[in-house]
């Protein structure tokens, strides 16, 4: 289906201009110390990446699960496991980075755990009812806002060792109730719900990042974030997953969904501003070429 791709890129990026300033205004505020140019390679090759995850997207409605699990591999799944063999339950916290819906679709059959998946529901009740039936196919349960703090309390009550696929980096809904950095230059708002649920739980949380090996085929690496939540600082294990979140687009910028508008809100002025936990607001730790645009050019260009 990579030729409907190809097509959807001129259709998209070339005549309708899809949210073409949208991404371009995010690139400048993220990345003012890049010149126009590297901004220009990004925002194409963030593109070329949005219609590979359209077409994937419809795929992997009806595809069957062998063919999902080929293109969808956890490299170190040993990681989770070992927290079903202690009857623990983990939370497996990403953003919308590379394919998430591979992972919503196989998590229930890569690990040991019940899988379920947390977002945010579809506003068309016909269409998320139907996106939602073909996701859980194949045993992943879908929670969202509605009932995510009921399905926690069933899984946990029962002690059903669960991993919950949750993604932060979604924009808040409520500027008051969201944890404030400087993040990518920018002051962002992010949600606390997976903190909040891990301590309330004691719930193990673990970091994972999607890796693109090469069209259509993505590597799922896992490292832990926190094993003991009641007893980590507070807002420890937003931080770092924050931290985490920034290295991740240091490495591949073009993988994540610039086309939103990331930075529609602004703090109250009653809501304190939060250290940032890189190293510094434009830069993080780890300088890995594994996933660097240079690499990925003549591929995604």
């Amino acid at each position: 289906m990579y030729w409907l791709s190809d097509i959807l890129f001129v259709v998209v990026y070339c005549v309708a201009r899809y949210r073409r300033g949208v991404t371009r205004a995010n690139l400048a505020k993220a990345y003012p110390d890049r010149t126009a140019a590297e901004r220009l390679r990004i925002e194409r090759a963030y593109y070329r990446h949005l219609c590979d995850l359209l077409v994937e997207g419809v795929y992997g409605l009806y595809a069957p699960l062998r063919c999902l699990m080929g293109r969808y591999r956890f490299a170190n799944r040993e990681l989770v496991n070992r927290y079903y063999e202690q009857g623990r339950s983990v939370i497996l916290l990403s953003s919308h980075y590379n394919n998430w819906e591979y992972m919503v679709a196989t998590l229930g059959c890569q690990v040991m755990h019940h899988a379920v998946g947390v977002g945010k529901p579809l506003d068309d009740k016909w269409a998320a009812g139907f996106v939602t039936r073909r996701r859980s196919r194949y045993g992943t349960k879908i929670a969202d806002q509605t009932n995510v703090r009921e399905t926690f309390a069933y899984f946990e009550g029962h002690g059903v060792p669960t991993a919950y696929m949750m993604l932060a980096d979604q924009s808040p809904s409520n500027e008051r109730k969201s944890y404030w950095v400087p993040f990518l230059h920018q002051e962002t708002p992010f949600l606390y719900g997976a903190e909040y649920f891990a301590r309330k739980y004691n719930i193990p949380v673990l970091y994972y990042e999607v890796a693109k090996v090469r069209r259509g085929r993505y590597e799922v690496r896992f490292a832990p974030l926190c094993d003991e939540p009641r007893i980590a600082p507070q807002y420890s294990i937003v931080s770092e997953y924050i931290r985490r979140l920034g290295e991740t687009l240091r490495d591949g910028p073009q993988y994540w969904l610039w086309s939103h508008r990331r930075w529609k809100r602004r703090r109250p002025a009653d809501v304190p501003l939060h250290p940032s936990p890189c190293a510094e607001q434009g830069g993080w730790h780890r300088q890995s070429t594994q996933y660097d645009l240079q690499n990925t050019e003549n591929k995604c260009i």
